[in-house]
């Protein structure tokens, strides 16, 4: 008797540990077969940690909207200068105040976006993580890392920048009869992604030379909104110079000019061939791509600062 139930507690222990390695072996495989489900699940995260950001910044609501308003003041009285700039000369190297608003509008609408959606990635501010050692409390966290550095700061006040850029270019629209295609109306958003894609890789890349430097290097800076900044004119009342640099070392160019060339329906006083003018949301993904890659070498090779 006693036999018997030893022999049944046995083969119950046996069965019992076969069942828990078989859910081992499959609850990764259950995993790999289901993406959607984990892809569904980082977003949620995501969603959840802006969210928090958000009703954070809502809290203050008086000093939101003054950050709101002054952020969409600032690029009204830029815009504002240039208008005045054309009522003493009319043009700009050949460019109407609409054409050359429709290529501002374009890229503020793209750089402020990237800037709101990239600010955990922002060099200032991820430096400040680098130094004062909270990254290591990032790393520690049971969630993916990209992840985590993009909802640790949402900058809501450049909604206020990005309705300006909206504001820009529906004015340039009006000013300017574009004519439409349908291949126009499908490379339009592909410009705008091109474009965010490209500036959020030089905030990434920023971001991970911090993990070297500590602090994070005045030249990305200059590269991220010099590059913007020179987005919003005209390439060609640039120096040679300048334009080589930024064209083949830096290269905003393809990202905003050559595009706004295309759908303007302007010819091209650079010289350059047909095809550069839609080669930008290439270059801007592949940027980003490859920011991707040098932010992963950076976390493999990160050594804490020790504060």
């Amino acid at each position: 008797m006693r036999q018997g139930r030893a022999w049944r507690r046995g083969i119950a222990s046996c069965v019992g540990r076969g069942e828990a390695i078989a859910e081992a072996i499959a609850s990764p495989l259950r995993r790999a077969h289901h993406p959607v489900a984990d892809l569904r699940h980082h977003l949620g995260l995501l969603v959840r940690l802006v969210g928090a950001q958000v009703r954070s910044q809502l809290q203050y609501r008086v000093s939101f909207t003054m950050d709101f308003v002054s952020s969409f003041l600032m690029f009204g009285f830029e815009f504002g200068a240039l208008a005045a700039l054309f009522v003493r000369f009319e043009t700009l190297g050949g460019w109407t105040l609409g054409e050359v608003a429709f290529m501002g509008g374009l890229t503020a609408v793209s750089f402020k976006t990237m800037d709101m959606l990239f600010s955990g990635f922002d060099p200032p501010a991820f430096g400040e993580h680098v130094r004062k050692g909270t990254f290591d409390a990032i790393l520690l966290r049971p969630a993916p890392l990209t992840l985590q550095v993009l909802g640790s700061r949402f900058v809501l006040m450049r909604v206020g920048a990005i309705a300006e850029g909206v504001a820009v270019f529906a004015l340039a629209l009006w000013l300017v009869d574009v004519h439409w295609t349908a291949a126009k109306l499908a490379f339009l958003p592909l410009v705008v992604i091109g474009q965010l894609a490209f500036f959020a890789a030089l905030f990434v890349i920023g971001s991970t030379v911090t993990f070297w430097t500590v602090d994070s290097i005045e030249a990305m800076n200059i590269l991220t909104y010099g590059g913007h900044e020179l987005n919003q004119y005209p390439a060609h009342i640039y120096p040679l110079g300048l334009r080589r640099f930024f064209t083949y070392v830096v290269p905003t160019l393809f990202l905003a000019y050559y595009p706004t060339l295309y759908l303007l329906d302007k010819p091209d006083p650079t010289g350059m061939p047909s095809w550069v003018r839609f080669v930008g949301p290439v270059i801007g993904l592949g940027a980003f791509a490859g920011a991707m890659a040098i932010w992963h070498i950076g976390i493999r090779h990160y050594r804490s600062t020790g504060t």
